[in-house]
């Protein structure tokens, strides 16, 4: 009788490897390797029997009740058909994927896919340990339809939104823009702040900072707050156009904080008040995900995705609790854990009698987790992992060890001491103010301090010690000095604040911040000044249209809104039907009321039917800045080529780095009064022509004079892969113009060997021979010699000897153990563990892939290799396989011979094309 046999399915392929070791023999574990069906992403994905339907753009059939059209991933049927196969030879399925809205719906997936006929069951487990995959196994649950529910209602939302707005974008502003539920808002909420930042004017202020000394004393700083009664102005008290908003203050100037400080230098104050109070200070709660995002963005400077990639692998490795999680609860096992390793590493005095319990509300909070963790029943130290893993997850792993064990300690307490000074100027009696503190005990500060990577050295940073004061003292003045300040524009936000404020609001959910936070940046609104977000011109324009005609869809208490009807969907308080049905054709008293200005009402549909004849494209694409001194209006226009700035008939590009605050329209005068795109950087000496460094479609190019009627055209040379436009001498532009350059003759077959520029790079040649160079410089140093020697080594594709050297490593594949690297080959970018080579797809971005990613891809191409019948390894592949998903990329630009620059363009509408721009506006599917 054949042994019992339990078929478990997981998530990802490195999940499954760390689950396995915890089950015995009788257990097979098995990843779906992501999902493994959605709604269809391109035209060619649906089904023929649905694209003549109405309604098959959308993949939603919205006249029946909103049913999705659920396609199979094209990629996965070889890996489905593996699954069928070990459901077949199963006793029992065990669904195993992550306890959330995201990972109830793939094991509802799952189970329609598979169609077992063996009896079913839900594991769930919050941590990858031995105990917790035990006690899962124990007590399987059945499958939570109103979560898969909930996560329907939120992808066909996201479908349904992305795919009627963004085409309204692709006619009105750009091509392949897209709209989405969370994306926009955050996009707006990025643009909002760099229209306060432009806005605001600066405004100077002046104060008075002083060092005092009490008898036998040790010197200490106070700063001035008031002059005859009257307090001194701050930044706060100043609106954004720089200008006071409160009237009971006193604007110092420079001259009279300098006279102050003149008068008070060698003279005498009185302590006129002494103010000692203790102080306590509690610990902050573990980490749910927003928070830990946040906390890793400031102290680590990791960005959301790169945190998140680094919190799913210490998950899948058993290192870490559940990543995803909107709760600070800790479990009864944490907690014993937390305490007694407090009372090891620190002592009993750091243990609270009883354990802390932290119960904040999070707005929209999901299903119940446990706080993000060190995972089991005894946390290990930060030493003990970082010699498992690799830097950015032991780094990440500190950080949450810190956290965990530093909210379960005693509080901080120390004691406050504010002191007031007061004394006579020739502007009339003054007031100073200093303020100290000291900790009598550290408490939770030994392990962990917000905002700081050491806590031991910034315990004695946050003291400040004011020496002994009493009331009716007196202190001597050794110096004092006026200082002058300037009011600051709003920050902008980075990643960290910018999930703290999608928090805040209620928008979305912490697990899709990161993926939110990439789309944006990806589709060009938003690019990164250091860690600041900055928004694009498009970005721009982009909100522009959507506040004047979609103003609800992008309004932060909506959104906020729609976070709680999900939330009821997944409680079984409400159903998705009649939700949907409502947010798409409206309530039906929507008609009645938007005649009375109730615009949210009428109906997601009808909304961009009647709102796309009335959207004047033109007036969208503008951000007017001002007029010229002839009273000629200047404005920014978003253009098919970019961003450009137009005075009448003068226009001239706008630069991509240019922050949208910094274009004033002092600097755009300055910008429309620079030739157009062009800059003369001298006369050749040899023909004493004019060598233009100009800018083409493709990129930046040197010309040799201008071309005249029946002459030849003007000779031109693209800059070298190495060199920046701004930074061309006339020197450089005069050797790119001498290319090609003769090396040599070889003296074996007297052949001339020449160096020059090609859309690949730097190059030499000879006959019909030619062979990469490493760097653009060796085009004007390399020798005869150097060049034969290369010559004679045996000639390689230039993609193949570009796949051997490694762009990026990805970490240990879970299957092989070998180290992934990603590479570029013949075909494509593609990622390999040395066995099975694995091309990227079109949406994967070599710059982000995450191995995650990387894993799926690899376990992908087994399945198809063993399918086929292949052993690893095997196949004829350079770089990835010749695959119809992977062509190889081609590139319109020239290298010598550029096309004239172009004039700044026009904004024109573009056409959009009926279920192409796959996943248009779509919110990023792990929805948590």
């Amino acid at each position: 009788m054949a042994a019992t046999k339990s078929l478990v399915i997981v998530e990802s392929p490195a999940k499954a490897k760390t689950i396995a070791k915890y089950l015995g023999d009788e257990y097979v574990v098995e990843s779906s390797i992501g999902h493994i069906r959605d709604l269809p992403k391109r035209a060619a994905d649906i089904p023929p029997q649905y694209k003549k339907q109405p309604w098959a753009r959308l993949g939603v059939d919205i006249e029946n009740d909103f049913k999705p059209l659920y396609v199979v991933d094209p990629e996965k049927k070889q890996h489905i058909a593996k699954l069928k196969k070990l459901v077949q030879d199963s006793d029992e399925l065990l669904l195993a994927t992550d306890e959330d809205r995201e990972g109830e719906s793939i094991a509802w997936h799952l189970l329609e896919v598979l169609d077992p006929k063996v009896p079913v069951r839900r594991m769930v487990f919050h941590e990858i340990t031995p105990q917790a995959i035990k006690a899962a196994v124990e007590s399987p649950r059945e499958l939570n339809r109103n979560l898969v529910d909930a996560q329907e209602a939120r992808r066909i939302l996201d479908r349904l939104y992305g795919y009627e707005v963004s085409p309204v974008l692709w006619k009105k502003v750009l091509p392949r823009l897209s709209a989405g539920r969370v994306q926009s808002v955050a996009t707006r909420i990025i643009v909002d702040r760099e229209r306060a930042r432009m806005r605001f004017r600066a405004a100077k202020y002046w104060d008075v900072t002083g060092k005092f000394v009490p008898a036998g004393g040790a010197e200490f700083d106070a700063g001035l707050v008031a002059v005859a009664d009257q307090r001194i102005a701050s930044g706060k008290d100043f609106g954004e156009n720089g200008a006071l908003e409160k009237t009971d203050v006193l604007l110092l100037d420079e001259a009279g904080a300098t006279q102050i400080a003149t008068d008070l230098k060698g003279s005498s104050l009185t302590v006129s008040s002494v103010e000692q109070k203790p102080y306590k200070k509690s610990p902050a709660a573990p980490f749910m995900t927003s928070t830990l995002q946040q906390e890793a963005g400031r102290k680590l400077k990791f960005s959301t995705s790169r945190t998140m990639r680094a919190a799913q692998r210490l998950y899948e490795a058993g290192y870490i609790t559940y990543m995803r999680t909107d709760s600070t609860t800790l479990s009864e096992t944490a907690l014993v854990a937390a305490r007694a390793q407090i009372g090891r590493m620190y002592g009993q005095d750091y243990v609270p009698k009883a354990p802390r319990v932290y119960t904040k509300k999070v707005k929209n909070a999901q299903e119940a987790h446990e706080a993000i963790r060190p995972a089991g029943d005894v946390f290990r130290t930060p030493e003990e992992i970082a010699r498992e893993v690799e830097l950015d997850e032991a780094r990440l792993y500190e950080l949450i060890w810190k956290r965990t064990v530093a909210s379960q300690m005693e509080d901080a307490a120390g004691q406050r001491v504010s002191v007031k000074l007061t004394g006579k100027t020739s502007k009339g009696d003054v007031t100073f103010t200093s303020s100290g503190n000291t900790i009598t005990f550290p408490g939770f500060l030994r392990a962990y301090v917000e905002g700081s990577d050491d806590p031991s050295a910034e315990l004695g940073e946050m003291e400040k010690v004011i020496p002994p004061l009493a009331e009716g003292d007196t202190v001597s003045c050794n110096d004092a000095t006026g200082e002058g300040h300037e009011t600051q524009p709003p920050a902008r936000f980075t990643e960290a604040s910018l999930v703290r404020r999608l928090e805040e609001l209620g928008v979305g959910r912490p697990s899709t911040y990161a993926s939110t936070v990439s789309t944006i940046l990806d589709r060009g609104y938003v690019w990164k000044k250091g860690t600041a977000l900055v928004p694009s011109f498009t970005a721009f324009a982009v909100i522009s249209l959507l506040e004047q005609h979609f103003d609800h869809l992008i309004d932060y208490a909506f959104t906020a809104k729609m976070e709680d009807d999900l939330d009821a969907i997944a409680a079984g308080s409400a159903r998705t039907t009649p939700w949907l049905k409502r947010f798409y054709f409206g309530a039906e008293e929507g008609q009645e009321a938007a005649k009375n200005g109730v615009h949210g009402e009428l109906g997601l549909h009808a909304m961009v039917s009647e709102q796309l004849g009335i959207i004047d494209a033109r007036a969208i694409n503008t951000l007017p800045l001002g007029q010229d001194p002839n009273g000629v209006d200047v404005v920014v226009r978003v253009g098919r080529y970019g961003p450009y700035l137009q005075r009448g008939e003068d226009t001239v590009s706008v630069g991509e780095n240019m922050p949208p605050d910094e274009l004033t329209l002092e600097k755009a005068l300055e910008l429309l009064a620079m030739p157009s795109g062009d800059v003369e950087l001298g006369r050749d000496p040899e023909t004493d022509k004019a060598v233009y460094l100009r800018k083409g479609r493709y990129g930046a190019y040197v010309q040799l004079g201008e071309a005249g009627e029946g002459e030849e055209k003007p000779k031109t040379a693209s800059l070298l892969q190495s060199q920046k436009p701004e930074e061309l001498t006339f020197e450089q532009a005069v050797a790119l113009l001498s290319l090609p350059r003769v090396v040599g003759v070889d003296p074996e077959d007297g052949q001339e060997i020449t160096a020059t520029n090609g859309r690949y790079g730097a190059y030499i040649t000879k006959g019909t021979e030619n062979r990469s160079l490493e760097s653009d410089a060796q085009i004007f140093t390399i020798t005869v010699p150097e060049a034969v020697e290369l010559l004679k080594q045996p000639k390689q594709r230039r993609q193949r000897a570009a796949a051997q050297s490694v762009l990026k490593t990805l970490g240990d594949d879970p299957v092989s153990g070998k180290p992934i690297t990603l590479r570029a080959g013949r075909f494509g970018h593609y990622v390999t563990d040395g066995i099975t080579n694995a091309s990227l797809r079109a949406q994967d971005d070599p710059a982000s892939i995450a191995p995650e990613r990387a894993h799926e891809l690899l376990q992908l191409r087994r399945e198809y290799d063993a399918a086929k019948g292949k052993t690893p390894g095997g196949g004829k592949r350079g770089g990835g396989g010749k695959r119809k998903t992977a062509k190889a990329k081609t590139t319109k630009a020239k290298a010598a011979k550029e096309p004239k620059a172009p004039k700044a363009p026009k904004a024109k509408k573009a056409k959009a094309t009926k279920g192409k721009a796959a996943g248009a506006g779509e919110e990023n599917a792990d929805a948590g």
